[in-house]
């Protein structure tokens, strides 16, 4: 069983679900990453996703896009976001780390090497925007020989059917996503969100992790009552673009969002 696997099944045995936070790898600065990301465990996160930057996010927003450019003028690239996470890895050895981005750099590396290099990392899952399940057979099957997840996205317009073969296809979470458009995007209605999770919930036997739209406690505590996992990350990003001069700030300010959030999660559940 993965690492994610058992991380969802002892938050459902305890009644508590899943905080999920997203900052882009070398935003602001390289070295500001792993210190964020053990101090994001500390503040309650229980699965971490680590944004591997890229030059055409195109799903992102404003926020997160600026991230990758904030991360690319210092050249952080994909083997540079594993040295983080084999640096997260000397302290934390529990804590499951999702790498989230595109399908472009992983192409540049290579399948078969980017599978043994997130595994010798000790990657938990990987969620590629850009890879639908129709074409990702051949990276699941390395990644799932290595006891690594492949995570995919629901989007709000996802079918019954659509669901069924990520559902079949993946492993480790869903990850839904709340609003059409990019993220960062729009107003959350939770009463949507509530009745497409039904229907997500009655054709597959995953987790559901709810993202795009979730900027504070109160969401996170209404979607914690309906879904398995809450994701927060430009609500993230936004705090270190505003504090770009102060980085100790923005890492504050991180902190006291998301342990708010976890406090509201555990209070309604």
């Amino acid at each position: 069983m993965s690492r994610l696997a058992d991380c969802f099944q002892a938050l459902q045995e305890s009644g508590r679900k899943a905080l999920i936070p997203f900052i882009t790898a070398g935003d602001p600065f390289p070295e500001f990453t792993v210190p964020m990301l053990h101090e994001m465990v500390k503040a309650g996160a229980d699965v971490i996703e680590l944004g591997v930057p890229f030059s055409d996010p195109m799903a992102d927003g404003p926020v997160i896009q600026r991230a990758s450019e904030r991360a690319l003028e210092h050249q952080v690239g994909l083997r540079k976001v594993l040295s983080m996470v084999a640096e997260f890895r000397k302290t934390d050895q529990k804590t499951p780390l999702v790498l989230m981005g595109y399908l472009n750099p992983i192409e540049i590396m290579g399948y078969q090497e980017f599978a043994n290099a997130i595994q010798r990392v000790d990657v938990d899952g990987v969620l590629t925007v850009d890879l639908p399940p129709e074409e990702a057979h051949d990276c699941v099957a390395l990644l799932k020989e290595r006891d690594i997840d492949q995570i995919f996205l629901l989007a709000p317009n996802s079918d019954a059917e659509r669901v069924k073969k990520m559902d079949a296809a993946g492993s480790g979470y869903l990850y839904y996503v709340s609003l059409k458009g990019v993220t960062g995007a729009g107003h959350l209605d939770t009463d949507d969100v509530e009745e497409k999770l039904a229907m997500i919930k009655q054709n597959t036997c995953l987790p559901v992790g709810v993202g795009f739209g979730v900027k504070n406690a109160e969401t996170a505590k209404t979607l914690s009552k309906i879904a398995d996992g809450v994701v927060v990350g430009s609500a993230l990003i936004s705090k270190i673009e505003a504090n770009l001069n102060d980085p100790q700030q923005a890492k504050q300010e991180i902190i006291e969002l998301l342990s708010s959030m976890r406090q509201a999660m555990d209070e309604s559940n």
